[in-house]
């Protein structure tokens, strides 16, 4: 056989290809649970984070099967909603039925108009009282996302915690978002402006609070020095998202306040029969 002909080198060309090829295939599709394994093992890792079940650094320590074996400890209800604030599907608890970021993704262009599609974003209630609904948006060099840890505390829904990822920001500066406890930090405490178009702000140079007649504004954040983009991006995904559950958390607010006076309509009757 002549190797030296052009013929030769094609059907050997060929060949290493199709090989390596099918080889990649089958390392793929054997690697592909375990793969799934980790992302949801690392995505509810970042919940249970925000939810404050922990630190970051403890979980990854735990291992895939730990974490998922916390979360169904925890959890109490997981379900997903629409922009009006009603249920629209129910995610399994025994299957720790989480949403990824390439679900968060297709969301996230539902819910700015760029694809056609029903809005279904996740609500994930832990037993603590916490929820915890996700984020996602571009930041300078990629996509990031999070999750935001919701209460409700004398009549208003705040952030217990939050915890965000991205993929590729700059390493000291937009990366800070994941890497800066501190960061994560702030959000604690903070109220988002609920009924406002503009829910949360990540503002660069400081975060005044703005006097509204005797009540003040706690949606304001410092943003991260050197790395505006990236807060940019942050703050227009936590404004996009909140938003988007915002009809959710009234409506959630309007039901406790309902019992709450059921309640108290309850205590007064029963005064009144124990004064008669």
């Amino acid at each position: 056989m002549n190797t030296n002909n052009n013929v030769y080198t094609v059907v050997y060309t060929t060949v290493i290809v199709v090989a390596v090829a099918a080889i990649l295939a089958v390392v793929s599709q054997s690697l592909k649970s375990r793969q799934e394994a980790n992302e949801k093992a690392e995505t509810i890792s970042q919940m249970l984070t925000a939810a404050g079940f922990g630190t970051k650094a403890e979980f990854e320590k735990m291992g895939n099967a730990a974490v998922i074996a916390k979360y169904k400890e925890e959890i109490d209800e997981a379900y997903t909603v629409d922009l009006e604030g009603k249920q629209v599907d129910s995610l399994s608890i025994e299957d720790a039925e989480i949403y990824t970021p390439a679900m968060l993704k297709k969301q996230n262009y539902i819910l700015r108009g760029k694809q056609d599609g029903q809005v279904s974003i996740p609500v994930f209630g832990f037993k603590n009282g916490i929820a915890v609904v996700p984020v996602y948006g571009a930041g300078l060099w990629g996509p990031i996302w999070g999750y935001i840890a919701l209460q409700n505390s004398e009549g208003q829904v705040s952030i217990a915690g939050a915890y965000f990822d991205h993929e590729s920001e700059t390493a000291g500066l937009g990366s800070k978002i994941k890497d800066d406890p501190a960061f994560q930090a702030k959000f604690i405490g903070e109220v988002p402006a609920w009924d406002s178009d503009n829910v949360f702000d990540i503002v660069k140079g400081g975060s005044p609070k703005e006097a509204d007649g005797d009540e003040i504004l706690d949606n304001k954040i410092d943003a991260i020095s050197g790395a505006t983009m990236t807060s940019q991006g942050l703050d227009k995904a936590i404004d996009t998202w909140l938003g988007a559950y915002s009809k959710h958390v009234q409506a959630g607010l309007a039901v406790a306040e309902f019992f709450e006076m059921l309640s108290e309509h309850a205590i007064d009757d029963e005064t009144n029969e124990q004064e008669d």
